[in-house]
């Protein structure tokens, strides 16, 4: 049992990290900037297929937080409820914020690192590289999806379009702190060819 709280205490500890991250996004997505990206480095946005989503959510999001302020008559739990309406908004919106300014890497080093806004960060040294080509799949999953042939699938809008063969097992972390190995890995750029250009021009490690 204490074993189990304290899982369940450090879960809580990383998804309340997450969300500090995502919401400090929202002040470099404001300046446009982003992060962890150094001059000569190429960063691969990801975000295309979830834009919409992620507006209408926000839209929608809005507008319940407009319609419960006329239908709630008791002021007490108006102004619950509108607190947490608008950190709902807010997070949605720092969600998309962390994912604009936390882009795919490629580096003149050869290194890849591979993202997912405040959630997920996977790097992937140049010696472990095998193979990377431009694939598009629609796989099923949420979104850190780890198949018992060691596939990872981080799925952006329900598709992959790049996927990436390693020479050995990369360890990596859940977004929820679970630590696990990969050997393919799969993921969503929006310019794949790019980005996998970018890896293919590196020169090959001694």
């Amino acid at each position: 049992m204490s074993a189990l709280r304290a899982a369940r205490t450090a879960a809580v500890r990383r998804l309340l990290l997450h969300e500090l991250r995502a919401v400090a996004s929202l002040g470099r997505w404001a300046v446009r900037r982003t992060h962890g990206v150094r001059p000569g480095d190429l960063a691969a946005a990801y975000t295309g297929p979830q834009t919409a989503m992620m507006y209408g959510l926000l839209f929608v999001a809005v507008i319940e937080t407009v319609g419960l302020a006329v239908l709630i008559p008791w002021p007490a739990v108006h102004r619950v409820v509108l607190v947490l309406d608008v950190y709902g908004v807010l997070l949605v919106l720092a969600l998309h914020a962390a994912c604009v300014t936390r882009p795919h890497v490629v580096r003149p080093d050869g290194s890849l690192r591979i993202r997912y806004g405040a959630l997920f960060d996977l790097a992937v040294p140049p010696d472990a590289v095998a193979s990377v080509r431009v694939e598009r799949r629609y796989p099923e999953g949420r979104l850190v999806t780890l198949s018992e042939d060691g596939v990872l699938d981080l799925i952006v809008g329900s598709q992959t379009t790049v996927t990436l063969e390693l020479n050995r097992p990369l360890e990596f972390r859940r977004p929820l702190g679970a630590r696990a190995s990969a050997r393919t890995i799969r993921f969503h750029a929006d310019d794949p060819k790019a980005l996998v250009g970018a890896v293919r021009r590196l020169p090959a490690p001694p």
